[in-house]
């Protein structure tokens, strides 16, 4: 018997693999410190992500261990977040950002680690005691540039937490790591100045309210084009009985503006007593990317100017964060809207109890009860040039839970609808991979990287169903597929919800429809039938 005594040899604990930004630009533009200072945000100054000094406060250090102090005492759910995961990998594969990079630290439960390790080191005992062998490692400049790389890498999607079996919520955890990357000034611009965009002039975009008018008024010009019915344009009106919150994309930018056209279409048809307000002017919520003060600030301003007019509830137009903030935030934040009515449908008596609290109803199902009710004259032949697939965006999806309306309107609307596979859509619908701040140009490559797993199932409906639109309900998603389907999926186009309603609706007084609301020819069924011959 072997009685020499055998050495144990460990591997050599590696750490983190360190992260040079040089080679790896973010792709994204510094929040500008003019629009820092008009948030009233810490730290304004001129930098950029690919600097080596990011100009940070000198006690930079001290003030986000605070942060997250702060936090984690407020948030019950952080702290659970940052306890309970047991990296079971469940999480790892259904990012789409990881399936469109491959870098391992965009699987949700790495990105998360780069927080989770932190928060070992300064706020448990393992991690104090025991440092790198607790899974804790040192908040350094490396670690928080690690921080601001990954967590703008993530548009709080939250298929994630779909698939965790304990329920963490990866959007929860991106926004805490950006409100902690905040408080040293560290932002993007396109999270930014939409935000101060809402309090200069009440939109992301910027538009004036002068602007407003004009867009919705050519757009009533394009309507009596198209169908020979003058539709309204009722802004700022006080009395009436429903505001009307579109998301800013819907009034400035194709295809936003067809579904903006529908919306407009449709209210006129019902004899709806609504307006649009030049103040309120935009239903996103930038705030859901940067911090949750900023959200309740943004939000505050609908009900803000649904007091000042006096309206009895509020409608909301297709939007894709506004819909998570008022579902799941607006009862906590801003309180219940109890100078508000329960809302009740003017035409069809139905009582949208779900809004009992918030007095906001979604567009897809006040036009759904409508439908059901056989209120609306429809003639889906009108879209049968279209062969049309559903896109769930994320927030309206996981966040609200509307999945059959928009079904059913599209349904109602057109003969040639085609859903993509099962494990993409609804519940489990993939990214754009351009919300959450990250639809600019600059980071291209990273766009069409976290879009690419929506595009490909786009891509199998086509290829099997010859689908030449991607129709969804957020004006990200209308703004920014449009180059995904360019680049992966060439030929189709993409468009609201509403688009297609304004399409088939058959509008009393109308002339004879030949064009769509794009202007393009609408062929029948035999001139299709001839042509595919």
């Amino acid at each position: 018997m072997n009685s020499s005594k055998s050495t144990l040899r460990l591997p050599k604990p590696r750490g983190w693999k360190p992260l040079s930004i040089s080679g790896r630009e973010p792709g994204v533009t510094a929040g500008g410190a003019k629009n820092l200072t008009l948030l009233d945000l810490p730290n304004p100054r001129a930098w950029q992500p690919t600097d080596v000094d990011w100009k940070l406060p000198a006690n930079w250090k001290e003030i986000i261990l605070e942060g997250m102090r702060e936090r984690l005492e407020k948030y019950r759910s952080f702290r659970l977040f940052m306890d309970i995961c047991v990296r079971c990998g469940a999480c790892a594969d259904k990012c789409h950002f990881y399936m469109g990079s491959g870098d391992p630290k965009n699987m949700p439960v790495l990105r998360a680690e780069l927080l989770r390790s932190v928060y070992r080191r300064y706020f448990t005992t393992a991690g104090k005691l025991f440092g790198r062998l607790a899974g804790a490692r040192d908040l350094t400049e490396d670690v928080l540039k690690e921080w601001f790389y990954y967590f703008y890498q993530c548009t709080e999607c939250r298929r994630c937490s779909v698939f965790c079996p304990y329920g963490i919520d990866q959007a929860e955890i991106t926004m805490m790591g950006r409100e902690l990357l905040n408080l040293v000034g560290c932002n993007i611009n396109w999270v930014i100045e939409p935000a101060a965009n809402c309090f200069r002039t009440g939109n992301h975009l910027g538009i004036q309210p002068g602007g407003i008018k004009d867009m919705l008024e050519f757009m009533a010009d394009d309507i009596e084009d198209r169908t020979g019915v003058r539709v309204a344009v009722p802004l700022n009106k006080k009395g009436a009985d429903i505001l009307f919150i579109a998301p800013s994309g819907d009034f400035f930018a194709d295809p936003g503006t067809y579904t903006c056209m529908g919306y407009m279409m449709l209210f006129h048809e019902i004899g709806l007593n609504y307006t649009f307000s030049t103040y309120a002017s935009e239903g996103g919520n930038f705030g859901l990317f940067t911090s949750a003060e900023m959200v309740k600030r943004l939000n505050s301003k609908i009900y803000a100017e649904a007091k000042r007019l006096g309206v009895k509830w509020i409608l909301g137009g297709e939007c894709g964060h506004m819909w998570r903030v008022i579902h799941q935030y607006m009862d906590t934040m801003n309180g219940p809207a109890d100078f508000l009515e329960e809302p009740v449908s003017p035409i069809t008596g139905t009582r949208f109890e779900n809004a009992k609290s918030t007095k906001m109803v979604h567009i897809a199902e006040f036009t759904a009860d409508l439908l059901q009710h056989g209120k609306l004259r429809l003639d889906p032949s009108r879209n049968d040039h279209l062969r049309v697939t559903y896109h769930d965006s994320c927030n309206p999806a996981r966040a609200m839970g509307l999945l059959e309306e928009p079904r059913y309107i599209i349904k109602q609307t057109c003969n040639h609808f085609y859903e993509m596979a099962e494990d993409t859509i609804r519940e489990k619908t993939l990214c754009c991979g351009s919300g959450a701040g990250l639809g600019n140009e600059e980071n291209m490559e990273m766009r069409m990287r976290g879009g690419m797993p929506r595009a490909m199932a786009v891509k199998a409906v086509v290829e099997k169903y010859g689908v030449n639109r991607l129709a969804c309900m957020c004006a990200i998603d209308r703004a920014t597929l449009t180059t995904l389907m360019d680049y992966w999926a060439p030929g189709v186009g993409v468009m609201g919800v509403h688009e297609l309603l304004g399409n088939a609706l058959v509008m009393k007084g109308e002339k004879e429809r030949t064009v769509d609301l794009r202007g393009d020819e609408i062929v029948d069924r035999e001139q299709l039938i001839a042509h595919s011959s």
